[in-house]
């Protein structure tokens, strides 16, 4: 099967059912990378920091990164196209319809019931994330110490940024460059 082909079915498939904004995306990334390995998952954590880290949708900046990776130009060009377009047409459908069924029963109880569907995939998108970021499965089975599983410095470094965006309400910017100097620095 052509790779554009499969990276236009992937997405779009993406698209269609990550309901919750762009992190909702990550359990179907990880999917895609078991079931085709075009991209591993340390790829994957490598996509959530430039994702992150540049302007735009986390979704659609993540679904660019990963066409590009396993495609090239063409590949990014078509998995960003192919995640927009089932929300271009949902919206498309639901701006038509939705003057005339919003006081309606069933819809309102349909868009209630996404929203534990929405918090599902987002709490799984960052179980995943903390698993990548923040401990090392591989170092606690090569020394059968616990303590050895956790990665102090990230974990320490996670808190601080955690509590100073709490605290000092700089602009997210500043913390993502924050980050990435302290990544470069302290070589994590």
């Amino acid at each position: 099967m052509n790779i554009y082909f499969q990276l236009f079915i992937e997405f779009f498939k993406t698209g269609l059912f990550s309901v919750g904004g762009g992190l909702a995306t990550l359990p179907f990334l990880y999917e895609m990378s078991r079931e085709t390995g075009w991209f591993t998952h340390a790829d994957i954590a490598d996509m959530i920091a430039i994702s992150e880290s540049t302007p735009g949708a986390i979704g659609i900046n993540m679904s660019t990164y990963a066409g590009f990776k396993t495609a090239g130009p063409l590949g990014g060009i078509v998995a960003t196209l192919s995640l927009a377009l089932p929300s271009v047409l949902v919206i498309l459908i639901v701006a038509r319809f939705l003057d005339r069924f919003s006081d309606n029963r069933h819809v309102q109880n349909a868009f209630y019931g996404l929203r534990p569907a929405s918090l599902a995939m987002v709490s799984a998108a960052l179980i995943n994330v903390v698993l990548i970021a923040l401990v090392d499965p591989q170092a606690f089975h090569s020394t059968g110490n616990i303590l050895s599983f956790f990665r102090p410095l990230p974990i320490l470094m996670a808190l601080a940024l955690f509590f100073a965006m709490k605290k000092l309400k700089l602009h997210p910017i500043a913390f993502i460059a924050i980050s990435a100097v302290l990544g470069i620095v302290l070589k994590l």
